[in-house]
């Protein structure tokens, strides 16, 4: 699990399609979990200059590669520790859909960023709920059909990579967990036929009480 704040920046140092080399100051772990660019990928290997993460076909087939080539600047989270505060928002590291960065606006107290984000997770986002872009834990302003807008403070542009993005970016995009379970439910909800109770069982639920 993560909540969404920006630890460290890395450099991609080389990606050849299974694992990524990582130049960060962060310290890892083997096997250790890392959010890069909010995507939950493992340490394979790591020395004082950086390391490296496992990047599986199921895993880059979720991701906006281009964003992950040599040279690219990425977000990276370590994953959280018992006990620590949760200031931003639960994040599993499990990218639903990329989204695209239609424009910015620039405002006296930040940034607005409008994002498009695909059908499929629409039933998912909120007006003032959270959503992670790029692993970072936000909060939807506005939402207009399948366009959100993000109104990102000044400080989260000082410890994110946002004002390096340009527009056409895809971007990483994970749904507010609860959202996904309570859409789950509501699913099968609808899908088991509801059952009248008799009058013995009516009698053995009010014992329980």
């Amino acid at each position: 699990m993560f909540n969404g704040l920006i630890k460290d920046f890395g450099k991609i140092i080389s990606n050849d399609g299974k694992t990524l080399s990582i130049a960060s100051k962060l310290e890892v772990s083997m096997g250790a979990s890392v959010a890069v660019n909010g995507a939950c990928l493992s340490v394979v290997k790591y020395d004082s200059k950086g390391f490296c993460v496992e990047l599986s076909s199921e895993s880059a087939s979720h991701l906006a590669l281009e964003n992950l080539c040599s040279g690219a600047f990425v977000h990276l989270e370590p994953a959280l520790r018992y006990g620590a505060s949760i200031d931003g928002h639960l994040i599993q590291g499990h990218i639903d859909a990329l989204g695209k960065l239609i424009s910015t606006q620039v405002r006296p107290s930040g940034s607005d960023f409008f994002v498009r984000l695909p059908e499929h997770i629409l039933p998912f986002i909120a007006h003032k709920g959270s959503i992670a872009i790029e692993g970072v834990s936000l909060t939807i302003s506005e939402i207009k059909g399948d366009i959100i807008r993000l109104s990102i403070i000044p400080i989260t542009l000082k410890d994110t990579l946002f004002s390096e993005f340009k527009q056409g970016r895809r971007l990483h995009i994970e749904t507010d967990l609860l959202a996904r379970y309570v859409a789950r439910v509501l699913e099968f909800e609808t899908r088991i036929p509801k059952k009248e109770l008799s009058w013995d069982e009516c009698e053995l639920y009010s014992r329980l009480f």
